[in-house]
């Protein structure tokens, strides 16, 4: 069976736990960082987001090559079954002829065919290269999304981990007050059969005994549970088997120092803001090139034929033409709806200034927040580690009472529950306090560096 080390109020503790008894599959140790290293390359909302990086990168690509040569190659046989036909005043061909004489003609022949090659080429179009600019920016937007869920990966493993140590914490615990009253029970029970104890004395400590066991055996399961869970944030396999090194002894709970010049593009939420403002901007700017011309090059050349019978369409010879030149198109009116693309760009930029403002004064309050927080359960950790030393000494004094015959079972009950109760507090307290510390690292944006 593996056993688990910890830390708890300074003291090491070692406790077997089910969870990591695994006889058949090797276990893993793994410190806090080894698990977060683990999450940032396996965590499935992390692939998804670095996916959109690629994608941003793709469409960057795509963008680009509609500025480059267009070529296309066409061909093409045709067969006429009812040649068009048109009519032609015969008096311009022949002056004999009374001027309006109508005569029908047929220009076509039952076959034809054409083979050409034509090249276009983009040589100013504005909505382009603002297009090519909110491309780039788009991917600027995807990576800082990506380092926002990396954020949040970070913080959500962090926080199962040490659930897992505080739930080991507590088991651990919970398996010594066990074995502390499976000692006391059998010691009163053997006191009642000496006649030193009443009934009543034995049924006291049957019921702590009895309630601890339940607690005992729903902590198994929530300590199975809260591993699960830390895997699941990593990206791990459920079933796998891993043991956690790193000690509650080893966790940092000074409060950071804060700077006065706070920089809030240190958070993630600011800096995309930003970044969702430039692409803003661009597109205020795309429907603005809109009024500008456009300007395309071209150049085509290619053959052609046409005969009577299909047997002379590939012996006869082909004749070749080609042109070269380029188009100019001038926007004139459009009834005004580009003037009102650009009202709306104008409105967005305009809410996400608000926006802006607003996120500064939050992220200036949660700082506060969370330091304020931070610093009140440092101060209850110490009250709470301070009852937990009290109430141990006094379950120790009360006990030897108890079995010199000079203190009550009640108030040895009554120990008992205060020191498990003070041993309980001092864990939440613990755990608040870690997750206090989190949160005001990520206020801070200094939980991760993304460009680290």
């Amino acid at each position: 069976m593996k056993k688990i080390f910890f830390c708890f109020c300074g003291v090491l503790l070692i406790c077997a736990s089910p969870a990591f008894a695994q006889e058949a599959q090797e276990v893993q140790e793994m410190t806090i960082e080894q698990c977060l290293e683990f999450a940032l390359g396996n965590n499935e909302s992390i692939q998804i987001s670095e996916l959109s990086i690629k994608d941003a990168e793709a469409e960057i690509r795509g963008i680009v090559a509609l500025g480059l040569p267009q070529a296309t190659i066409r061909g093409g046989v045709n067969y006429n079954y009812e040649v068009q036909t048109s009519l032609v005043d015969a008096s311009n061909f022949d002056p004999t002829l009374d001027p309006g004489t109508l005569t029908e003609i047929q220009f076509g022949l039952p076959y034809d065919g054409n083979l050409s090659m034509g090249v276009s080429q983009l040589i100013f179009d504005g909505a382009y290269f603002v297009g090519v600019q909110a491309s780039k920016t788009f991917k600027e937007l995807s990576t800082k999304e990506n380092e926002r869920t990396k954020i949040e990966v970070v913080a959500a493993v962090t926080k199962a981990y040490y659930n897992v140590l505080i739930n080991q914490a507590q088991l651990y615990l919970l398996s010594q007050n066990f074995s502390r009253l499976d000692t006391l029970l059998r010691e009163t029970t053997q006191m009642y059969q000496n006649g030193f104890a009443e009934q009543i004395d034995v049924d006291r400590i049957k019921v702590s005994y009895n309630n601890i066991k339940v607690n005992l055996e729903t902590q198994i399961q929530l300590s199975g549970i809260s591993q699960k869970l830390l895997k699941f944030q990593m990206g791990m396999l459920l079933d796998a088997p891993i043991a956690l090194t790193t000690s509650l002894m080893d966790v940092n709970l000074e409060i950071p120092e804060l700077s006065d010049d706070f920089n809030y593009n240190d958070r993630i939420e600011y800096s995309l803001l930003e970044t969702n403002r430039s692409l803003a901007l661009l597109d205020k700017k795309n429907y603005l090139s809109k009024y500008l011309p456009k300007i395309y090059g071209n150049f085509n050349y290619g053959y052609n034929n046409a005969t009577g019978l299909s047997s002379d369409l590939f012996g006869n010879d082909w004749y070749n033409f080609g042109t070269v030149g380029a188009t100019i198109s001038i926007p004139l009116f459009e009834g005004f709806s580009k003037k009102i693309k650009i009202q709306q760009s104008k409105i967005k930029i305009e809410q996400l200034d608000y926006q802006k403002s607003f996120l500064q004064k939050n992220i200036d309050i949660e700082i506060a927040q969370q330091k304020i927080s931070l610093e009140s359960n440092l101060k209850i950790l110490e009250v709470q580690r301070q009852n937990q030393e009290l109430a141990a000494n006094i379950f120790r004094i009360t006990k030897i009472k108890f079995q010199e015959g000079i203190g009550s079972n009640l108030e040895l009950t009554n120990a008992d529950n205060e020191y498990k109760a003070a041993q309980t507090n001092y864990l939440a307290t613990l755990y608040k306090s870690i997750l206090s510390k989190i949160d005001l690292l990520k206020a801070t944006g200094t939980l991760y560096n993304t460009k680290s």
